[in-house]
């Protein structure tokens, strides 16, 4: 198995990054058993603020890093709250309060449609002038109230009509082969099939 530091302390997107890992013969490092610190996310887009971190994570390990960024983009909203989704209704970060802010949002508005969006940027190593770049995109739409109990973020939330149920409501397995997550992930292997680590 070869390692690949992942630079993300969130345990629910560690969790479906090594499940869909695993087959690949890749073992994933969760950055912080490797003290690495979390790096800034200052930039508008997904791409920007994933670079940044999985060039930070190789530049403290030296290792290969894997980053996502990834959140929920809101039609009526603009594509609110995208990048800022962890953080959406401030520090400390809440799914609970992000929720709850994003129905707020949503309280008189028709179009409630939403896609999850994740980009994943892979480095060899700090300064890697190509990195490996794949994106996925998960279409569904926003409900006022919770149901399932799977998941994070805004799952409970995220209602998928051609399922029938929330993000949340599916079993991890499903989910880790049908999110933007997993859509991303598929992309990454098979640029990984043409330029191993």
């Amino acid at each position: 198995m070869k390692q690949l530091v992942i630079a993300s302390n969130n345990a629910g997107k560690l969790r479906e990054i090594a499940a869909i890992l695993a087959p690949l013969g890749i073992a994933p490092v969760p950055q912080s058993q490797l003290g690495v610190p979390e790096a800034d996310e200052p930039y508008p887009t997904f791409v920007e603020n994933a670079l940044t971190k999985a060039r930070n994570a190789a530049r403290h390990t030296g290792m290969a890093a894997l980053a996502d960024d990834s959140g929920i983009c809101v039609n009526a909203l603009g594509g609110a709250p995208g990048v800022i989704s962890a953080r959406y209704a401030g520090e400390p970060k809440s799914d609970e309060r992000n929720n709850q802010k994003l129905v707020a949002a949503l309280a008189n508005q028709a179009d409630r449609g939403a896609y999850y969006y994740a980009t994943l940027v892979l480095v060899r190593h700090a300064d890697d002038p190509q990195p490996l770049i794949a994106e996925g995109r998960w279409a569904g739409q926003v409900l006022d109230t919770p149901r399932g109990a799977h998941g994070f973020g805004y799952d409970p939330y995220f209602f998928l009509p051609d399922f029938g149920v929330t993000a949340a409501e599916m079993a991890p397995e499903q989910k880790n082969q049908v999110s933007h997550r997993a859509l991303a992930l598929r992309r990454l292997a098979l640029l990984l099939q043409e330029q191993p680590l």
